[in-house]
C-alpha cells in the first residue's frame, strides 16, 4: 500500500481577487503534491475559501450584494484561476460549505463539553481587517494594529474564549521536539518567542455581526447572537475536508497533514492556535507548518491604492504557465521575501529556460536529425564505459534532490537540476561532435547524443513537478509519460537508454526580444559634445573613488529580530553575511518594522564600520536605509543575492 500525502494552501480569505501572493502560495503546494505523486504516494492535496467574518460582510455592503452573492462571485475567480493554471488539486474547499459548518459546529461543542471554552467577557482593542484582539503592549503608536497597520477599534463584548494558555508548555515540547515542523527553521524562533511572552486565552466568538457559523445548538438556543470567530472556523478546514465530524466521505487516514503551506503574516495562527485546537481534540499535530516570504514589485510594497498589485492571470497569459511557474519557485529562496518585475521574468526565461535547457534540447534534436536521422542506437557496455565520471556526477545530483524538496527548498531543487543541463551543454562544447563527425567519428557522437537524451530524460522527469506541461513536450521527444513508474525506472534506479527515436518538436523557449514596458531606459550620453550640454551639478561633500574604495558594503539577511528591552527605538538584529558567524545589529527603527517582518530580508549592511556600544549592547554595523517624510525603508537588493556579497 502507497504511503499517504496530505498537504494544504490556505484556504484564501475573499476579500479581493487572487494575486501573485496566492499564485506563488498555490504553485508550491502543486509542485510537491506532483513531486509526492512521482514517489507513488498517495497524494490528498486541499485548497480553497475562507468566506465569513465581518470584513466580508463590509466589503459585500459596499459592492451591494448579500454577503453569499459576494463570496459566490469571488470563490469562482478563485476556482477557476487554479483550473485554468492547472493546478492539481483534489478538493476545493468552501467554508460556506454545508459539510464544514457542521464539522465546525461539532468540533466547538467537544472542545466546549471538555471545559477548553467557557464563556467571559473581552475588552480589548480589536483589527476589523486581521479579524483579531491585539494588546496594548502589541499596538503601534497606541492604536495601529501591529500585522496590518490599520486603526483598531476598543471593543467591549462577551464571548466565548478558548483555554490557549493551557497548552503553553505542550506548544513548546512540540516545537522542540519536533526541529522541522515550522519551516523554515529561521521561523521557530518567532514561534518561540510569541509563546513564551505569554499565550493569553483566545476569544473564539464575535456578537457584533452574524456573517458567520452560529455556535451549536444546546450552547445557547435558538437566539444565539454569536458567530464563530473566523479563525476557529477556517482552520477546521483541514479537518472538514476530510470528513471529520461531519457526513462527508471520511478520509482521516490522510491525517496528520505533512504540510500547510501559508504565508508568513498567518505563521502565528497555523503554528500556535492550530496546533492548540488540535492538543484540545486529541489530534495528531502537522507534520511541516511551511511559512513564506512576500512578493514586492521592483522593490515597492503591492498596493492597490498605487495600482502595483501584480495579476498572474495577466503574466500567464503573456509568457506561459510554465515560465511563471519556474520564475517564483527559482527566483526566491523559500521564506524569504521576492521581488517580481517582467525585466527578471524575461531574463531568467531567455538564460534559463531558453539557452540552458532549450538550447540542449534543439542541440540534440538538431544533430540527431542531421547524423542519424533521428534514430540513435548504440552498444550499452562501450556507451557507459565512455561516459562512466559523467553519469556518476548526474546520479549524486538526482539523489540530492529530495531533501530540497522536504525543506521546501525549490529554487536549490531546480539550481541542482540546471547542474545536469549545464552538464550536457559542456559536454557538448568540450567534445563538439560537429568536428568528431568530420573526422568519421560517427560512434563517439552517437554515444554523445545518446548521453544527453539520458540525460535530458532524468533531468526533465525530475523537473516534471515544478514545470508539468513542458516537461511532458519534452518527453513526448522520446516517448516517454511523466508518470511514477518512469520517474522510479529513470530518476531513482538509474534506467539508461541505449536506443532512442526522436520525435522532432518546435523550439519550447523561443528567445524573448522586447522589453518589458515599464522597464525604463535612461538616455545614453555618446560623447564628449553631449557631455557638455548637461548643466553642472552642486555636488556636496565630494570624495574620490579612492574614498569610496574604503567603505566595504555587503548583501546580509537577516535571521533574528527583537526588540531591546529598555529602548525605544532600537531593534536587535542577527545578520548573516556570510562569514563564520552572524552579527549583532543594532538598528533604530522599532517605529516603522515589526521583528517578526524582517526575518528573512535581505538587507545591505556597511561592514567595516567600526563596532560601537549602544545600551550596554555591541553594535557591529549599520543597515542602509532611506528616510523621508514617508518614514524608513532598508536598501534591499533587487533580487536574491548570496549573503556576503559585496556592493561596489
Amino acid at each position: 500500500m502507497s504511503s499517504k500525502f496530505y498537504i494544504t494552501t490556505p484556504i484564501y480569505y475573499v476579500n479581493d481577487v487572487p494575486h501573485i501572493g496566492h499564485a506563488y502560495t498555490t504553485i508550491i503546494v502543486d509542485t510537491l503534491a506532483r513531486f509526492h505523486r512521482m514517489q507513488n504516494e498517495e497524494v490528498w492535496f486541499l485548497t480553497g475559501t475562507d468566506e465569513h467574518g465581518q470584513k466580508i460582510q463590509q466589503s459585500a455592503q459596499k459592492n451591494h450584494k448579500n454577503p453569499k452573492e459576494y463570496v459566490d462571485e469571488i470563490a469562482a475567480k478563485f476556482k477557476n484561476l487554479w483550473d485554468s493554471f492547472g493546478i492539481s488539486y483534489d478538493v476545493f474547499i468552501r467554508t460556506t460549505d454545508s459539510y464544514h459548518k457542521e464539522s465546525v459546529q461539532n468540533v466547538f461543542a467537544k472542545m466546549f463539553q471538555k471545559g477548553d471554552i467557557y464563556k467571559g467577557e473581552y475588552e480589548g482593542n480589536y483589527c476589523i481587517s486581521c479579524e483579531s484582539f491585539f494588546a496594548k503592549s502589541q499596538l503601534v503608536n497606541h492604536k495601529n494594529c501591529p500585522d496590518c497597520g490599520k486603526e483598531t477599534s476598543l471593543l467591549k463584548e462577551e464571548s466565548y474564549f478558548f483555554r490557549l494558555s493551557a497548552y503553553e508548555e505542550r506548544l513548546l515540547e512540540w516545537i522542540e521536539a519536533n526541529p522541522d515542523c515550522i519551516l523554515p527553521r529561521m521561523r521557530r524562533n518567532e514561534v518561540i518567542n510569541f509563546i513564551k511572552a505569554g499565550l493569553e486565552d483566545l476569544s473564539i466568538t464575535r456578537s457584533n455581526f452574524d456573517w458567520g457559523i452560529r455556535l451549536p445548538s444546546g450552547i445557547e438556543g435558538d437566539d444565539c447572537k454569536f458567530v464563530m470567530y473566523v479563525w476557529l472556523d477556517a482552520l477546521m478546514n483541514y479537518l472538514s475536508a476530510l470528513g471529520y465530524e461531519n457526513s462527508k466521505q471520511n478520509k482521516m487516514e490522510f491525517w496528520p497533514a505533512s504540510y500547510h503551506l501559508v504565508g508568513k503574516d498567518i505563521l502565528r495562527f497555523h503554528a500556535v492556535y492550530w496546533p492548540a485546537f488540535l492538543m484540545s481534540l486529541e489530534l495528531p499535530l502537522p507534520k511541516h507548518i511551511a511559512a513564506h516570504g512576500w512578493w514586492t514589485k521592483e522593490g515597492a510594497k503591492m498596493s492597490k491604492s498605487i495600482g502595483n498589485v501584480v495579476n498572474p492571470k495577466e503574466v500567464v497569459e503573456s509568457y506561459g504557465i510554465d515560465c511563471f511557474r519556474y520564475f517564483v519557485l527559482r527566483e526566491v529562496p523559500f521564506g524569504q521575501d521576492g521581488d517580481f518585475s517582467q525585466k527578471a521574468l524575461i531574463e531568467r526565461f531567455n538564460a534559463d529556460l531558453g539557452n540552458d535547457l532549450g538550447n540542449l534540447l534543439n542541440r540534440l534534436l538538431g544533430m540527431g536529425a542531421k547524423y542519424f536521422g533521428n534514430s540513435l542506437k548504440v552498444e550499452l557496455e562501450s556507451y557507459k564505459r565512455s561516459f562512466e565520471a559523467e553519469s556518476k556526477e548526474v546520479k549524486e545530483i538526482l539523489g540530492s534532490l529530495s531533501k530540497f524538496m522536504e525543506e521546501v527548498q525549490i529554487h536549490r531543487y531546480l539550481e541542482e537540476i540546471w547542474k545536469i543541463f549545464n552538464l550536457g551543454n559542456g559536454i557538448i562544447a568540450k567534445k563538439e561532435p560537429w568536428r568528431l563527425i568530420k573526422e568519421q567519428k560517427e560512434k563517439e557522437v552517437a554515444e554523445l547524443l545518446v548521453f544527453v537524451a539520458n540525460l535530458l530524460i532524468k533531468g526533465a522527469l525530475s523537473l516534471y513537478p515544478c514545470m508539468p506541461d513542458c516537461v511532458q513536450k519534452i518527453l513526448n521527444v522520446f516517448g516517454l509519460e511523466s508518470n511514477a513508474e518512469n520517474y522510479r525506472n529513470f530518476v531513482l534506479e538509474d534506467k539508461v537508454l541505449n536506443e532512442i527515436s526522436l520525435s522532432p518538436i518546435p523550439a519550447l523557449f523561443p528567445k524573448i526580444e522586447e522589453a518589458p514596458k515599464e522597464v525604463e531606459v535612461s538616455p545614453k550620453v555618446d560623447d564628449k559634445q553631449d557631455l557638455q550640454k548637461l548643466e553642472p551639478l552642486m555636488i556636496e561633500n565630494v570624495i574620490s573613488k579612492e574614498d569610496f574604495s574604503k567603505v566595504e558594503i555587503k548583501v546580509g539577511t537577516i535571521v533574528e529580530a527583537e526588540i531591546l528591552p529598555k529602548s525605544e527605538k532600537l531593534l536587535r538584529l542577527k545578520v548573516d553575511l556570510g562569514e563564520s558567524r552572524v552579527r549583532q545589529i543594532l538598528a533604530g527603527i522599532k517605529a516603522y518594522y515589526a521583528p517578526q517582518d524582517l526575518i528573512g530580508k535581505q538587507v545591505c549592511v556597511l561592514a567595516n564600520l567600526k563596532p560601537a556600544k549602544l545600551m550596554g549592547e555591541i553594535s557591529e554595523g549599520m543597515i542602509l536605509a532611506a528616510k523621508d517624510e514617508a518614514g524608513v525603508s532598508f536598501i534591499m537588493p533587487q533580487s536574491h543575492r548570496k549573503n556576503g556579497t559585496k556592493i561596489s
